[in-house]
């Protein structure tokens, strides 16, 4: 009999084993949902359904199980329907949980378009934003918005001192002059005295202030911040390589620590590098790799090296700019090119065999 591999949330990790072994997606939603294109579903009615995805067409050979994992340990897997799984490998990619819009926990494909839409509709009465949270997920949205309403006043509020410090000066500065151009108001080095009096995405005018006595007045607000590893589900064995804040420990070859058969790839890995879809996909193809190897008896598996620092943010479809490795920092027609225009939406579509999208 093929080898089992039962993957909880890998799209493209199921996808690169069909017809390896015997591969079951366990996967919750009634739709793949691309995260990196929701910001712009956010604010574009037209985007907004290309960024789901059926699982229908997926899996050649292999079968797609909608259903929740409530207890996985090495070899067993039980599921909120009751039904229970064995397997000879698992791979944990269950990835993080983000504040909407940039994520949404909703598995319904017609319910989470309804929330984009009710967002859409609230950015479009407002007049003034304001966004907490001035790192990457902030600033994109940012310039999303005011690429559809360049006429509303956008403010963006963190304690940091100074966006992207992890990455290049030029990047910054960059970032900063196409914001400015923008009309983008950064106020950076102070947090909110208290969170508005609204909810997030909730239409209503509100004051507030920073605590170096910035005020501010909106009439919606976003979250922008808030990294939320989806690991709860660990049992047995693997209680133990959860950690504190959420993330499991893996080896270099990308296996949960102290197991041979059981892998972790994307956002819920310990591994120091930013949390970003390329790095993710990389991710992907060692875990596949090795498991494929270790099908086949081999036992030299390939290391996972984090690699240097890069990002592609767009601000809007024809801004932004991005840091490549090796490259130095690219303008707006560059990031244009490789993703503002589309967010990868096409590639998307490639992996799950429908039309370009």
């Amino acid at each position: 009999m093929p080898n089992k591999v039962v993957v909880f949330g890998g799209s493209a990790a199921a996808k690169a084993l069909d017809g390896v072994a015997d591969v079951v997606l366990v996967e919750p939603r009634e739709a793949f949902l691309h995260a990196v294109g929701a910001l712009r579903a956010a604010v574009d009615p037209d985007f907004l359904p290309r960024i789901f995805f059926p699982y229908d067409t997926l899996l050649t050979h292999g079968r797609v199980v909608r259903d929740r994992a409530v207890r996985v340990e090495p070899g067993r897997v039980a599921l909120a329907s009751g039904e229970e799984l064995t397997a000879d490998y698992i791979v944990l990619a269950t990835g993080s949980g983000y504040p909407f819009p940039a994520k949404i926990e909703v598995d319904d494909t017609a319910a989470a378009q309804q929330k984009y839409l009710e967002a859409q509709a609230g950015l479009h009465a407002a007049e003034h934003i304001l966004l907490l949270g001035a790192g990457p997920v902030g600033l994109e949205f940012a310039g999303e918005i005011k690429h559809v309403w360049p006429e509303k006043k956008v403010v963006i509020v963190d304690p940091v001192a100074d966006i992207l410090s992890e990455y290049q000066p030029e990047l910054r500065e960059e970032v900063r002059r196409q914001l400015g151009e923008l009309d983008i108001q950064l106020v950076l080095g102070s947090a909110l005295k208290e969170d508005p009096p609204t909810e997030p995405g909730e239409r209503g005018t509100f004051h507030v202030s920073t605590t170096s006595d910035v005020g501010i007045t909106a009439d919606i607000w976003f979250r922008c911040f808030g990294v939320t590893p989806q690991t709860g589900y660990l049992a047995g064995a693997l209680v133990d390589v959860r950690l504190p804040n959420g993330q499991v420990a893996v080896t270099e070859t990308l296996q949960v620590k102290g197991q041979d058969a059981v892998f972790a790839l994307g956002d819920i890995t310990d591994v120091a590098e930013p949390k970003q879809a390329s790095a993710a996909n990389r991710h992907v193809e060692v875990v596949a790799g090795n498991i494929k190897a270790l099908i086949e008896g081999r036992r030299e598996l390939a290391a996972y090296q984090p690699g240097p620092a890069a990002i592609i943010l767009p601000l809007g479809p024809t801004g932004g700019a991005a840091q490549f490795p090796g490259r130095g920092i690219a303008g707006p027609d560059v990031t244009s090119q490789f993703k503002g225009q589309d967010l990868l939406t096409g590639r998307l579509g490639q992996l799950f065999g429908v039309g370009g999208a």
